[in-house]
């Protein structure tokens, strides 16, 4: 459900007449476009967004309602797109080859010894 409201911020002539800001609202926990799996994930997500299971979606950053209308249908696209997208895989846990660690330690032994031998010891 679309809203429209005027924006805030500077104007002029134009300024007290024209609804620019526009709210997107969508009901997402009576939706029958989402599959119930995405739904739930969306619901539980969302969670601290939701009043009443409604989602909603402001943008006034342009001056013109026709660009806030597509800024606000994208900025909800995508925000449903991040809620509904499945758990990443669990990371396998996976060891340090000894090779790769045994190089490391020789060289900082190495640049230990060449820091050493920067410091005026054995000179006297």
């Amino acid at each position: 459900m679309w809203r429209f409201s005027r924006s805030s911020g500077p104007g002029g002539q134009h300024v007290n007449t024209s609804d620019s800001q526009v709210e997107l609202r969508f009901d997402l926990a009576r939706t029958e476009a989402l599959p119930e799996v995405w739904k739930e994930r969306a619901l539980e997500r969302l969670a601290s967004r939701l009043v009443d299971g409604v989602v909603s979606v402001r943008a006034s950053e342009h001056r013109s309602q026709w660009r806030n209308r597509e800024m606000a249908a994208t900025r909800l696209a995508s925000l449903l797109a991040e809620a509904t997208a499945p758990p990443p895989k669990p990371r396998r846990a996976t060891r340090i080859p000894r090779g790769i660690n045994e190089r490391r330690l020789r060289e900082k032994k190495r640049r230990g010894e060449t820091k050493q031998g920067r410091s005026g010891k054995g000179w006297g």
